[in-house]
Protein backbone atom coordinates (compact mmCIF):
# COMPACT_ATOMS: atom_id res chain seq x y z
CA UNK A 1 0.00 0.00 0.00
CA UNK A 2 3.22 2.52 0.47
CA UNK A 3 4.35 1.68 -2.37
CA UNK A 4 1.44 2.34 -4.52
CA UNK A 5 0.73 5.62 -2.46
CA UNK A 6 4.46 6.88 -2.77
CA UNK A 7 3.65 5.98 -6.67
CA UNK A 8 0.29 7.83 -7.02
CA UNK A 9 2.40 10.95 -5.13
CA UNK A 10 4.87 10.89 -7.84
CA UNK A 11 2.12 10.49 -10.81
CA UNK A 12 0.85 13.32 -9.23
CA UNK A 13 3.70 15.52 -8.43
CA UNK A 14 4.98 14.87 -12.14
CA UNK A 15 1.47 15.75 -13.39
CA UNK A 16 1.54 19.19 -11.36
CA UNK A 17 5.19 20.02 -12.42
CA UNK A 18 4.20 19.27 -16.16
CA UNK A 19 1.05 21.61 -16.05
CA UNK A 20 3.51 24.33 -14.04
CA UNK A 21 5.69 23.95 -17.34
CA UNK A 22 3.01 24.31 -19.49
CA UNK A 23 1.72 27.70 -18.31
CA UNK A 24 4.99 28.91 -18.08
CA UNK A 25 5.72 28.26 -21.35
CA UNK A 26 2.19 29.35 -22.58
CA UNK A 27 2.95 32.59 -21.15
CA UNK A 28 6.61 33.06 -22.65
CA UNK A 29 4.96 32.20 -25.84
CA UNK A 30 2.14 34.96 -25.73
CA UNK A 31 4.51 37.74 -24.36
CA UNK A 32 7.28 36.58 -27.65
CA UNK A 33 4.50 36.53 -29.99
CA UNK A 34 2.91 39.54 -28.47
CA UNK A 35 6.66 41.67 -28.78
CA UNK A 36 7.16 40.14 -31.99
CA UNK A 37 3.64 41.50 -33.63
CA UNK A 38 4.50 45.26 -31.81
CA UNK A 39 8.31 45.18 -33.37
CA UNK A 40 6.54 44.12 -36.89
CA UNK A 41 3.52 46.42 -36.90
CA UNK A 42 5.92 48.97 -35.81
CA UNK A 43 8.08 48.28 -39.06
CA UNK A 44 4.86 48.11 -40.90
CA UNK A 45 4.21 51.41 -39.84
CA UNK A 46 7.22 52.83 -41.09
CA UNK A 47 6.66 51.63 -44.55
CA UNK A 48 3.58 52.35 -44.48
CA UNK A 49 4.55 56.35 -43.90
CA UNK A 50 7.01 56.39 -46.35
CA UNK A 51 4.01 54.63 -48.93
CA UNK A 52 1.83 57.83 -48.11
CA UNK A 53 -0.50 55.48 -46.71
CA UNK A 54 -1.20 57.35 -43.61
CA UNK A 55 -4.92 55.70 -42.70
CA UNK A 56 -3.18 51.85 -43.19
CA UNK A 57 -0.19 53.72 -41.01
CA UNK A 58 -2.05 55.07 -37.94
CA UNK A 59 -3.83 51.39 -37.84
CA UNK A 60 -0.59 49.79 -37.56
CA UNK A 61 0.61 51.85 -34.91
CA UNK A 62 -2.42 51.33 -32.63
CA UNK A 63 -2.39 47.93 -32.93
CA UNK A 64 1.43 47.81 -32.20
CA UNK A 65 0.44 49.81 -28.59
CA UNK A 66 -2.46 47.13 -27.90
CA UNK A 67 -1.12 43.76 -29.20
CA UNK A 68 1.21 42.74 -26.62
CA UNK A 69 -1.58 43.32 -23.64
CA UNK A 70 -3.90 41.53 -26.40
CA UNK A 71 -1.76 38.77 -26.97
CA UNK A 72 -1.01 38.52 -23.31
CA UNK A 73 -4.27 38.01 -21.83
CA UNK A 74 -5.45 35.23 -24.21
CA UNK A 75 -2.07 33.88 -23.08
CA UNK A 76 -2.88 33.65 -19.33
CA UNK A 77 -6.76 32.48 -19.76
CA UNK A 78 -5.08 29.50 -22.11
CA UNK A 79 -2.05 29.09 -19.58
CA UNK A 80 -4.46 28.76 -16.08
CA UNK A 81 -7.16 26.14 -18.18
CA UNK A 82 -4.22 23.70 -18.04
CA UNK A 83 -3.96 23.63 -13.79
CA UNK A 84 -6.19 22.52 -11.38
CA UNK A 85 -7.81 24.90 -9.83
CA UNK A 86 -9.90 24.51 -6.56
CA UNK A 87 -13.60 25.41 -6.50
CA UNK A 88 -13.64 27.87 -4.19
CA UNK A 89 -11.15 29.53 -6.44
CA UNK A 90 -11.99 28.50 -9.86
CA UNK A 91 -14.75 31.24 -10.37
CA UNK A 92 -12.72 33.72 -9.13
CA UNK A 93 -10.34 33.70 -11.28
CA UNK A 94 -12.19 33.23 -14.44
CA UNK A 95 -14.27 36.11 -13.51
CA UNK A 96 -10.32 38.04 -13.09
CA UNK A 97 -9.33 36.23 -16.59
CA UNK A 98 -12.45 37.72 -18.37
CA UNK A 99 -12.42 40.81 -16.95
CA UNK A 100 -8.53 40.94 -18.41
CA UNK A 101 -9.78 39.90 -22.12
CA UNK A 102 -12.33 42.47 -21.48
CA UNK A 103 -9.77 45.26 -21.00
CA UNK A 104 -7.39 44.11 -23.49
CA UNK A 105 -9.90 44.20 -26.27
CA UNK A 106 -11.16 47.34 -25.12
CA UNK A 107 -7.90 48.77 -25.03
CA UNK A 108 -7.58 47.67 -28.60
CA UNK A 109 -10.64 49.21 -30.01
CA UNK A 110 -10.04 51.88 -27.50
CA UNK A 111 -6.45 53.15 -29.97
CA UNK A 112 -8.71 52.13 -33.38
CA UNK A 113 -10.32 55.46 -33.03
CA UNK A 114 -7.08 57.18 -34.34
CA UNK A 115 -7.63 55.82 -37.32
CA UNK A 116 -11.41 57.39 -37.51
CA UNK A 117 -10.09 60.08 -36.53
CA UNK A 118 -7.42 60.05 -39.29
CA UNK A 119 -9.97 59.49 -41.64
CA UNK A 120 -11.65 62.55 -40.95
CA UNK A 121 -8.67 64.47 -40.93
CA UNK A 122 -8.16 63.11 -44.38
CA UNK A 123 -11.52 64.30 -45.45
CA UNK A 124 -11.42 67.70 -43.69
CA UNK A 125 -8.00 68.61 -45.89
CA UNK A 126 -10.74 67.71 -49.06
CA UNK A 127 -11.43 71.23 -49.92
CA UNK A 128 -14.44 69.57 -52.08
CA UNK A 129 -15.92 67.92 -49.09
CA UNK A 130 -17.24 70.12 -46.22
CA UNK A 131 -16.09 68.84 -42.74
CA UNK A 132 -15.31 71.09 -40.01
CA UNK A 133 -12.33 70.97 -37.85
CA UNK A 134 -14.48 70.94 -35.04
CA UNK A 135 -16.07 67.68 -36.03
CA UNK A 136 -13.02 65.61 -35.84
CA UNK A 137 -12.22 65.90 -31.95
CA UNK A 138 -15.61 65.73 -30.95
CA UNK A 139 -16.18 62.88 -32.78
CA UNK A 140 -13.22 61.09 -31.80
CA UNK A 141 -13.86 61.67 -28.25
CA UNK A 142 -17.20 60.56 -28.36
CA UNK A 143 -16.35 57.31 -29.91
CA UNK A 144 -13.98 56.93 -27.23
CA UNK A 145 -16.24 57.84 -24.59
CA UNK A 146 -18.87 55.21 -26.23
CA UNK A 147 -16.19 52.63 -26.20
CA UNK A 148 -14.86 53.08 -22.44
CA UNK A 149 -19.06 52.99 -21.55
CA UNK A 150 -19.27 49.51 -23.68
CA UNK A 151 -16.26 48.73 -21.74
CA UNK A 152 -17.50 49.14 -18.04
CA UNK A 153 -20.84 47.72 -19.21
CA UNK A 154 -19.37 44.20 -20.32
CA UNK A 155 -17.60 44.22 -16.86
CA UNK A 156 -20.28 44.89 -15.07
CA UNK A 157 -22.09 42.02 -16.43
CA UNK A 158 -19.16 39.59 -15.63
CA UNK A 159 -19.54 40.62 -12.57
CA UNK A 160 -22.69 40.42 -11.82
CA UNK A 161 -23.89 37.54 -14.53
CA UNK A 162 -26.89 39.81 -14.74
CA UNK A 163 -28.26 40.58 -18.35
CA UNK A 164 -27.09 44.02 -19.65
CA UNK A 165 -30.65 45.38 -19.68
CA UNK A 166 -30.75 44.98 -15.72
CA UNK A 167 -27.93 46.81 -15.60
CA UNK A 168 -29.17 49.16 -18.00
CA UNK A 169 -32.51 49.76 -15.61
CA UNK A 170 -30.42 50.11 -12.69
CA UNK A 171 -27.84 52.75 -14.44
CA UNK A 172 -31.12 54.48 -15.35
CA UNK A 173 -32.37 54.71 -11.99
CA UNK A 174 -29.21 55.87 -10.37
CA UNK A 175 -28.40 58.41 -13.18
CA UNK A 176 -30.70 60.90 -11.94
CA UNK A 177 -28.75 61.41 -8.85
CA UNK A 178 -25.75 61.59 -11.31
CA UNK A 179 -27.19 64.06 -13.24
CA UNK A 180 -28.14 66.45 -10.90
CA UNK A 181 -24.58 66.16 -9.06
CA UNK A 182 -22.75 66.65 -12.55
CA UNK A 183 -24.76 69.63 -13.95
CA UNK A 184 -21.98 71.68 -15.21
CA UNK A 185 -20.62 69.02 -16.95
CA UNK A 186 -24.34 68.12 -18.84
CA UNK A 187 -24.67 71.85 -19.23
CA UNK A 188 -20.70 72.46 -20.63
CA UNK A 189 -21.61 69.37 -23.07
CA UNK A 190 -24.59 70.95 -24.43
CA UNK A 191 -22.70 74.04 -24.74
CA UNK A 192 -20.44 72.37 -26.94
CA UNK A 193 -23.41 70.95 -29.45
CA UNK A 194 -24.53 74.66 -29.66
CA UNK A 195 -21.15 76.01 -30.70
CA UNK A 196 -21.01 73.44 -33.31
CA UNK A 197 -24.50 73.72 -34.07
CA UNK A 198 -24.17 77.21 -34.68
CA UNK A 199 -20.17 77.47 -35.71
CA UNK A 200 -19.61 81.16 -34.43
CA UNK A 201 -15.24 79.80 -34.83
CA UNK A 202 -13.49 77.09 -36.32
CA UNK A 203 -10.48 75.58 -34.90
CA UNK A 204 -7.39 77.81 -36.46
CA UNK A 205 -9.03 81.22 -36.53
CA UNK A 206 -8.68 84.39 -35.13
CA UNK A 207 -11.74 85.31 -32.59
CA UNK A 208 -12.18 88.24 -29.51
CA UNK A 209 -13.50 86.90 -26.58
CA UNK A 210 -14.72 89.52 -24.24
CA UNK A 211 -11.56 91.56 -25.14
CA UNK A 212 -9.22 88.47 -24.83
CA UNK A 213 -7.49 87.90 -28.70
CA UNK A 214 -6.52 84.21 -29.85
CA UNK A 215 -6.49 81.45 -31.98
CA UNK A 216 -9.03 78.37 -31.16
CA UNK A 217 -6.71 75.43 -30.52
CA UNK A 218 -9.37 72.56 -30.06
CA UNK A 219 -12.98 72.70 -28.85
CA UNK A 220 -13.51 69.93 -26.66
CA UNK A 221 -16.89 68.08 -25.41
CA UNK A 222 -16.65 69.75 -22.17
CA UNK A 223 -14.00 72.85 -22.71
CA UNK A 224 -12.69 74.91 -25.45
CA UNK A 225 -9.19 75.92 -25.92
CA UNK A 226 -7.47 79.24 -27.00
CA UNK A 227 -4.24 79.98 -27.59
CA UNK A 228 -3.99 83.72 -26.71
CA UNK A 229 -1.46 86.50 -28.40
CA UNK A 230 0.80 86.24 -25.59
CA UNK A 231 1.00 82.34 -25.75
CA UNK A 232 -1.34 81.64 -22.99
CA UNK A 233 -3.54 78.95 -23.16
CA UNK A 234 -7.51 79.67 -22.24
CA UNK A 235 -9.61 77.02 -21.48
CA UNK A 236 -13.16 78.00 -21.06
CA UNK A 237 -16.24 76.08 -20.50
CA UNK A 238 -18.49 75.14 -23.56
CA UNK A 239 -21.16 76.41 -20.93
CA UNK A 240 -20.13 79.77 -20.92
CA UNK A 241 -18.78 80.04 -24.17
CA UNK A 242 -22.02 79.33 -25.56
CA UNK A 243 -23.16 82.50 -23.67
CA UNK A 244 -20.36 84.85 -24.45
CA UNK A 245 -20.16 87.83 -27.74
CA UNK A 246 -17.86 86.54 -30.03
CA UNK A 247 -15.97 88.32 -32.32
CA UNK A 248 -14.65 85.95 -35.00
CA UNK A 249 -11.63 87.79 -36.80
CA UNK A 250 -10.48 85.23 -38.75
CA UNK A 251 -13.47 85.17 -40.45
CA UNK A 252 -13.60 88.94 -42.07
CA UNK A 253 -13.29 90.08 -45.22
CA UNK A 254 -10.85 92.48 -45.21
CA UNK A 255 -9.39 94.86 -42.13
CA UNK A 256 -10.41 97.93 -42.17
CA UNK A 257 -8.47 101.03 -40.89
CA UNK A 258 -9.76 104.91 -39.77
CA UNK A 259 -7.71 107.01 -38.99
CA UNK A 260 -6.96 110.81 -38.40
CA UNK A 261 -4.19 113.80 -39.53
CA UNK A 262 -4.10 116.95 -37.44
CA UNK A 263 -2.16 120.02 -39.74
CA UNK A 264 -1.83 123.27 -37.73
CA UNK A 265 -4.34 126.28 -38.30
CA UNK A 266 -1.84 128.45 -39.95
CA UNK A 267 -1.55 126.09 -42.89
CA UNK A 268 -3.41 127.56 -46.50
CA UNK A 269 -6.09 126.32 -47.99
CA UNK A 270 -3.71 125.07 -50.70
CA UNK A 271 -1.99 123.32 -48.59
CA UNK A 272 -4.75 121.42 -47.07
CA UNK A 273 -6.03 120.39 -50.19
CA UNK A 274 -2.66 119.07 -51.20
CA UNK A 275 -2.27 117.17 -48.49
CA UNK A 276 -5.10 115.41 -49.24
CA UNK A 277 -3.82 114.93 -52.60
CA UNK A 278 -0.65 113.34 -51.04
CA UNK A 279 -2.89 111.14 -48.78
CA UNK A 280 -5.19 109.85 -51.40
CA UNK A 281 -1.85 109.23 -54.46
CA UNK A 282 -0.25 107.32 -51.47
CA UNK A 283 -3.19 105.22 -50.76
CA UNK A 284 -4.60 105.31 -54.54
CA UNK A 285 -4.78 101.42 -56.01
CA UNK A 286 -2.55 100.29 -53.10
CA UNK A 287 -1.61 97.15 -52.24
CA UNK A 288 -4.94 94.88 -51.01
CA UNK A 289 -7.19 97.12 -52.69
CA UNK A 290 -10.60 95.75 -53.13
CA UNK A 291 -12.10 98.38 -56.09
CA UNK A 292 -15.24 97.77 -54.61
CA UNK A 293 -14.03 99.50 -51.47
CA UNK A 294 -11.68 102.24 -52.67
CA UNK A 295 -9.92 104.76 -50.15
CA UNK A 296 -10.91 107.70 -48.59
CA UNK A 297 -10.02 110.73 -47.67
CA UNK A 298 -11.43 113.79 -46.34
CA UNK A 299 -10.96 117.57 -44.89
CA UNK A 300 -13.87 116.85 -42.41
CA UNK A 301 -13.11 118.69 -39.60
CA UNK A 302 -11.63 121.96 -38.03
CA UNK A 303 -10.99 121.11 -33.92
CA UNK A 304 -10.09 123.63 -31.17
CA UNK A 305 -6.43 123.30 -32.23
CA UNK A 306 -6.13 121.78 -35.59
CA UNK A 307 -7.47 121.12 -39.16
CA UNK A 308 -8.32 117.43 -39.26
CA UNK A 309 -7.94 115.01 -42.35
CA UNK A 310 -10.35 111.90 -41.82
CA UNK A 311 -8.90 108.43 -43.61
CA UNK A 312 -10.64 105.49 -44.20
CA UNK A 313 -8.70 102.39 -46.34
CA UNK A 314 -9.68 98.10 -46.31
CA UNK A 315 -6.77 96.12 -47.03
CA UNK A 316 -7.47 92.63 -48.97
CA UNK A 317 -7.37 89.53 -47.44
CA UNK A 318 -6.75 90.60 -43.75
CA UNK A 319 -3.41 88.89 -43.38
CA UNK A 320 -2.58 90.78 -40.17
CA UNK A 321 0.70 91.02 -39.91
CA UNK A 322 0.58 92.16 -44.05
CA UNK A 323 -1.49 94.87 -42.65
CA UNK A 324 0.87 95.64 -40.67
CA UNK A 325 3.48 96.11 -42.89
CA UNK A 326 1.31 98.21 -45.17
CA UNK A 327 0.30 100.25 -42.45
CA UNK A 328 4.28 101.25 -41.81
CA UNK A 329 4.74 102.07 -45.28
CA UNK A 330 1.83 104.58 -45.28
CA UNK A 331 2.66 105.96 -42.40
CA UNK A 332 6.61 106.82 -43.31
CA UNK A 333 4.88 108.24 -47.24
CA UNK A 334 2.70 110.05 -45.33
CA UNK A 335 5.46 111.59 -42.76
CA UNK A 336 7.92 111.90 -45.36
CA UNK A 337 5.90 113.86 -48.03
CA UNK A 338 4.50 115.78 -45.41
CA UNK A 339 7.52 117.49 -44.78
CA UNK A 340 8.73 117.69 -48.22
CA UNK A 341 5.76 119.92 -49.06
CA UNK A 342 6.30 121.88 -45.42
CA UNK A 343 2.69 120.56 -43.94
CA UNK A 344 2.87 120.76 -40.13
CA UNK A 345 1.23 118.22 -38.02
CA UNK A 346 -0.56 119.85 -35.36
CA UNK A 347 -0.45 118.58 -31.58
CA UNK A 348 -2.19 119.84 -28.14
CA UNK A 349 -1.54 123.64 -27.29
CA UNK A 350 -2.10 125.68 -24.48
CA UNK A 351 -0.91 129.68 -24.03
CA UNK A 352 -0.78 130.74 -20.45
CA UNK A 353 -0.77 134.42 -19.74
CA UNK A 354 1.32 135.63 -16.66
CA UNK A 355 0.21 138.34 -14.39
CA UNK A 356 2.49 140.91 -14.37
CA UNK A 357 3.75 140.71 -18.08
CA UNK A 358 3.35 144.16 -19.75
CA UNK A 359 3.47 142.55 -23.42
CA UNK A 360 0.21 140.09 -22.15
CA UNK A 361 -2.05 142.21 -19.69
CA UNK A 362 -4.64 140.98 -17.44
CA UNK A 363 -7.88 142.68 -18.08
CA UNK A 364 -10.25 139.93 -16.48
CA UNK A 365 -12.25 141.74 -13.76
CA UNK A 366 -11.22 145.47 -14.26
CA UNK A 367 -13.75 147.85 -15.10
CA UNK A 368 -12.91 150.61 -17.78
CA UNK A 369 -11.39 152.74 -15.59
CA UNK A 370 -9.19 150.55 -14.48
CA UNK A 371 -10.51 149.84 -11.20
CA UNK A 372 -11.60 146.88 -9.83
CA UNK A 373 -15.14 145.69 -9.19
CA UNK A 374 -14.54 145.20 -5.62
CA UNK A 375 -13.08 148.71 -5.48
CA UNK A 376 -16.33 150.44 -7.05
CA UNK A 377 -18.26 148.07 -4.58
CA UNK A 378 -16.39 149.89 -1.35
CA UNK A 379 -17.85 153.29 -3.29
Amino acid sequence: MDLLSNSADIVFAGNELWRIIVLITVLALSFFFGKISKFTLTRLESKLEASNRKLAAVAARAASISVTFLFFSFGLTIAFSFLNIPDGFESLLNTVLELLIILAIGHFFYRQVDVIDQWLKRFSSDESINIDDMLIPIVGKSIRVAVVILIMLQAAQSLSDQPITSILAGIGIGGLALGLAAQDTIRNFFGSLMIFADKPFNVGELINLEDKLGTVLEVGVRTTRIKTLDGHILTIPNGNLANMTIHNIGKRPFIRRVFDLNITYDTPPEKVEKAVEIVKDILNDHEGMDPELPPRVYFDNMNSDSLNLKIFYWFHPPDFWAYMDFTEMVNSQIFSRFNEEGIDFAFPTQTIHLAGDKKRPLNVGVNNHGKTESENEKK
